[in-house]
């Protein structure tokens, strides 16, 4: 690295309004790679701090390099892995990449699924103790599964930010990363994560006191307050260490909750306690969340967890085939990833579902595996027979448009957006080439290629996007 670029980073972490954390977070990692042509490249090692660094500092990366000798205006973030991670994916368990690289001993054993629930505790009166006739909240249940820890839970490119800043909170409670927000899909191992941190701050430091709930269980708990009387609320909520709340998103149009839960957020971030929140996507993505709430929530730390790319999903099922004493070969492990993409609780129901007809009728799981494979190769094979027709068709009506405009000219954004989503999802479903789609849509093939490419690197951070290609796809294969 030249000294020059050192100095740019040393300017900027002595930068007032830069905290310990935002340069941890945002520009540590951040590395110089050309300046060439009045244009400043550098590299990050993700797609998130590439957004975060284009997005809400660009011109500060740009004022403090140009104030270090650099003659540049524009900038480019390119997201490179380091030499040993290129063209491969790392796949770990969490506590491999603990900052003490010691693993904790902790032995993990099979848990009937009847026995898996969350618990939470149940939202009703009933989750109260009485002390001379007065109802008081419970504080002795934190709400954690023991089952989800770290040494579980499977590490990849689609999770690795989420779990380092993971493994600073379990160091240093309340110091980094605070509040955490994590976002992401449905079933893309959230809640394991959130309680993972839970379970491993207690383990380190038994004294601190921690609190799991679903924000329906703060909002049930909020209203039987106000409702029977029942003390404690604050005391439950606001005389914590660490407060993990599940599916934010369940908040919505409940705005009395969201101002008690401003007033909690408050009193816990001012005294520097622990907030870690999940929820399927940004809250400023919800609709009717107080602005104010929805700042705070996301000064600290925002992560998208993503859905695991193949290599990670193999290591997703042999690890859940471990603990449950299963042996399960190499053939099924990646039939089930390469069909069951969507999110990681479909990935585990199939591994179940398999495991269980395998017992049941006494053979090994690739005989199961080979017995489904014709009946699920021949709804992709019929999928795949959708004219290319009929899927402009219904990415146009979807956006409410013409077919028309999708095989004309313009560029319009939402246009232009609707015509490359049709790109990716004939590429990407139908199997079709460059070529074809351009005689389809009267395109040259490098436009279709760049179309195709610019879904793919929006697929991983746009929660919306990835929510409409799931309707539209029901609604082109119905």
């Amino acid at each position: 690295m030249p000294n020059e670029w050192q100095s740019v980073l040393d300017a900027i972490h002595n930068e007032p309004s830069v905290s310990e954390m935002a340069f941890g977070a945002y520009f540590k990692d951040l590395r110089f790679v050309s300046c060439e042509d009045m244009t400043l490249t550098v590299a990050v090692p993700n797609v998130f701090l590439k957004t975060q660094i284009e997005g809400k500092y660009r011109p500060f990366l740009l004022e403090a390099a140009n104030a270090t000798g650099y003659n540049c205006e524009t900038l480019e973030v390119q997201v490179q892995k380091s030499e040993d991670s290129k063209n491969k994916t790392v796949v770990k368990k969490a506590y491999e990449i603990r900052p003490d690289n010691e693993p904790r001993t902790m032995s993990v054993k099979y848990v009937p699924a009847t026995e898996l629930k969350r618990k939470t505790p149940t939202p009703s009166v009933g989750n109260t103790t009485t002390y001379g006739g007065t109802a008081h909240f419970s504080t002795k249940d934190n709400g954690l599964n023991p089952k989800y820890r770290l040494s579980n839970y499977i590490v990849g490119s689609n999770n690795d930010l989420a779990v380092s800043a993971a493994e600073s909170i379990i160091e240093n409670p309340g110091v980094r990363y605070n509040p955490l927000f994590l976002y992401g899909g449905a079933g893309l191992g959230k809640t394991h994560l959130i309680q993972a941190i839970g379970n491993e701050i207690l383990e380190r430091y038994p004294e601190k006191r921690v609190l799991y709930v679903t924000i329906e269980q703060f909002y049930h708990d909020f209203v039987e307050a106000m409702r029977h009387k029942i003390q404690g609320f604050e005391e439950k909520y606001r005389n914590v260490d660490v407060l993990i709340v599940d599916d934010f998103q369940f908040i919505v149009g409940k705005d009395k909750s969201q101002e008690e839960f401003f007033h909690t957020f408050n009193e816990l971030h001012q005294h520097n306690k622990q907030i870690i929140i999940s929820s399927d996507r940004l809250p400023s993505q919800l609709k009717t969340v107080d602005e104010r709430l929805a700042s705070r929530l996301t000064m600290g730390m925002p992560i998208d967890i993503q859905m695991p790319d193949f290599e990670v999903r193999c290591a997703i099922l042999k690890a859940k085939a471990e603990i449950i004493g299963s042996e399960i070969d190499e053939q099924t492990v990646e039939y089930i990833a390469n069909h069951y993409n969507s999110n990681i609780r479909d990935l585990e129901g199939k591994l179940n579902q398999v495991l269980a007809m395998a017992d049941l009728r006494k053979v090994p799981p690739s005989e199961i595996i080979r017995e489904t494979a014709e009946q699920t190769d021949g709804f992709i094979s019929k999928r795949r027979t959708v004219p290319a027709k009929k899927i402009i068709e219904k990415v146009a009506k979807y956006y409410d448009l013409e077919a028309t405009d999708l095989l004309g000219k313009s560029r319009v954004k939402n246009i232009k957006n609707a015509r490359q989503i049709a790109m990716y999802i004939m590429n990407e479903d139908m199997g079709m080439s460059t070529k074809q789609i351009g005689r389809e849509l009267d395109k040259d093939h490098t436009t279709i290629m760049h179309g195709v490419r610019m879904v793919k690197q929006y697929l991983k951070t746009d929660f919306n996007l990835r929510e409409q290609m799931t309707e539209l796809r029901e609604q082109i294969y119905a």
